[in-house]
């Protein structure tokens, strides 16, 4: 894959097909390899760039040194379409999905189209005042941070994937799976930082130039419902798509969902209203 060098930043890139562009951005653990599929369903007729975020691949690790704001790797996806022409078409999946509203914010009338499967911008919960499902979050957070800094990825891994894979999902795993999952947690110590110090107002979200859609499953993990509620009451001109027992993780476990929603978004807006 191609790594564009900006200073002392590298992006790890896969960069697929010619035409308008599309950038996908992958959720925690995943990397840019969960975009397979999708990135073969738009490649006949868009550039897809599908970027490695801060740790992932050979993009540059966030440093230990400092909390990762949410500007960071919304600055990542900016940087990269830097190098482009025309109208951005943004695609970003649970904590991409967070990215690509920064993102989207950062670039302005350059995003044509946005769509956001299950994000977790969770910060918004504590804006709105959803105390259960904050809580519910801030201890999955914890448990991660806490058993990564005694380097136990493992046992922080168990919980995370059970949490978002569904309930005894690190028990069906086969062992190696369980060792590449593991390995690829560390980078989300520093993406709950990123969700949860940051404050823009939902109210932002809504000014968006960008035609959006928001894909949720009504089943899914409750802060995710609570953000998905707070998203659509104040934006309610987006495009609301409901996916039912999909699950979190539909973009990579169910793409024969997910796949044809995007494409078809982003294929209705494609040209100048």
């Amino acid at each position: 894959m191609p790594v564009l060098t900006k200073g002392r930043l590298r992006i790890d890139t896969c960069d697929q097909g010619s035409g308008p562009t599309v950038v996908l951005i992958h959720s925690s653990v995943s990397g840019n390899r969960q975009w397979r599929a999708l990135s073969a369903a738009l490649s006949d007729r868009y550039r897809v760039l599908s970027p490695n975020l801060f740790g992932y691949g050979e993009t540059t690790p966030w440093p230990n040194t400092t909390p990762q704001p949410l500007y960071a790797p919304a600055m990542l996806v900016a940087t990269l379409c830097e190098e482009l022409a025309g109208p951005i078409h943004l695609v970003g999946h649970s904590f991409g999905g967070a990215v690509a509203l920064k993102a989207a914010e950062l670039l302005g009338e350059r995003v044509r189209t946005l769509v956001l499967l299950e994000p977790n911008p969770f910060h918004l919960l504590a804006q709105a005042g959803r105390t259960r499902a904050l809580r519910e979050a801030l201890a999955l957070r914890d448990h991660v941070k806490c058993f990564g800094a005694l380097g136990d990825w493992h046992r922080a891994a168990q919980r995370f994937a059970d949490y978002w894979l569904g309930d005894r999902a690190w028990a069906a795993m086969p062992e190696k799976r369980r060792a590449a999952f593991a390995a690829s947690l560390p980078p989300n110590v520093h993406e709950w930082d990123a969700l949860m110090n940051e404050v823009t107002p939902v109210e932002a979200w809504r000014d968006l130039c960008a035609e959006t859609l928001l894909v949720c499953d009504p089943h899914t993990r409750l802060p995710t419902r609570e953000i998905a509620d707070i998203l659509v009451r104040a934006c309610p001109h987006w495009t609301l798509q409901t996916l039912c027992s999909a699950g979190h993780m539909a973009p990579l476990t169910r793409p024969e969902l997910v796949n044809p929603l995007v494409c078809e978004f982003i294929d209705k807006h494609l040209e100048d209203p």
